[in-house]
């Protein structure tokens, strides 16, 4: 009979990650390409985004028929789309700004902000 204390929970050697992440050499460099892909897919989905709320528009602005209502909600939509488009792609030029006015100059690029750290 075994008992509870004689289980093996975890495999020989233990646990160890997928990829690129279970040797755990290079760390800050696969975070590094991480963030970038994870920014780089977002701003792609806010680029279709931006598509379509301005086909939206363009298509409320087809069919306002002289309304006015319709006309100027349909001029809001893509100008709302617009501003949060120019947001997106600034907002990378924005957190390198904060980052060399607060004395971070490194601060889009965290392996390097690590290393820095790391030897001081």
């Amino acid at each position: 009979m075994i008992n509870l204390t004689q289980i093996q929970l975890f495999p020989d050697g233990g646990f160890s990650g997928f990829g690129p992440l279970g040797s755990g050499e290079n760390a800050p460099a696969t975070f590094n390409k991480f963030l970038s892909s994870t920014v780089g897919i977002m701003t792609i989905i806010a680029i279709i985004w931006f598509i379509f709320v301005f086909i939206g528009g363009a298509i409320g602005i087809i069919s306002s028929g002289g309304d006015k209502a319709a006309l100027e909600a349909a001029r809001k939509k893509i100008t709302t789309g617009i501003i949060g488009i120019v947001v997106v792609i600034a907002a990378v030029f924005i957190i390198d700004l904060i980052g060399n006015l607060i004395g971070i100059p490194n601060i889009l690029n965290p392996a390097e902000l690590l290393q820095q750290v790391l030897i001081k």
